[in-house]
């Protein structure tokens, strides 16, 4: 089973390839980066890569970013993200993707070895594994996310909203009345917190908190 490791820190890097050596892996290549990882994985064709959130050169979300784009030109590229890290925003995207064949451990809990490679194969076949500490901030986030109180209906209106169409196009494109897209867009209102003072306000407070949880 070939595997790709994205890991600036040497020391760790050279463990997991003795590791996993020792276990019947093939490390196909270390990259320190992420254009290194993109181009590794373009070139091996993984069984399963493992990558780090943060890497060189700002050391904020390199890792878990270039592992999303590997996975866009790669479908269904096995990534197990190895952190000290939970980076919400790429994590949720990672997992929500439908796809399977995704990890997210974080080093620090990561115990024993037997359970690391058993998440290792189970990634590679295919399955989700992820950290529970994980999970429990991405439950938080999106308990805390008010673009998540609205019904289907009401993105749907908002993101017209967004692209800057009045009451009367969005109740044409989606088909239903102006009275309707009034309903909707007071339920949005209240939903995302903003009172009667701000008046004509409102609508562009609420288009705001739609595109910053974009």
């Amino acid at each position: 089973m070939r595997v790709v490791i994205a890991e600036d820190n040497v020391l760790l890097s050279s463990g997991l390839e003795l590791l996993l050596t020792a276990k019947g892996f093939h490390v196909a290549a270390i990259t320190q980066d992420a254009p290194g990882f993109i181009t590794a994985v373009t070139e091996h064709r993984p069984d399963i890569t493992i990558v780090d959130v943060r890497l060189p050169p700002t050391f904020r979300d390199e890792g878990i970013h270039a592992a999303l784009h590997a996975r866009r030109q790669h479908a269904g590229l096995p990534v197990l993200v190895l952190s000290q890290y939970v980076e919400q925003q790429y994590a949720g995207e990672l997992i929500s993707d439908g796809r399977g064949g995704v990890g997210y451990l974080l080093k620090d809990r990561v115990s024993r070895v037997s359970e690391f490679i058993d998440a290792l194969r189970r990634v590679a076949a295919g399955g989700t594994v992820m950290d529970p500490e994980v999970i429990a901030q991405l439950l938080t986030r999106h308990a805390h996310d008010p673009i998540a109180a609205l019904t289907p209906r009401e993105r749907q209106v908002l993101a017209l909203m967004a692209e800057g169409k009045d009451n009367a196009t969005i109740a044409a494109r989606l088909v239903i009345t102006d009275n309707a897209v009034h309903k909707h867009i007071g339920n949005i209102f209240t939903k995302l917190g903003l009172s009667p003072a701000d008046s004509g306000h409102r609508r562009v407070l609420a288009v705001l908190t739609y595109l910053s949880r974009r």
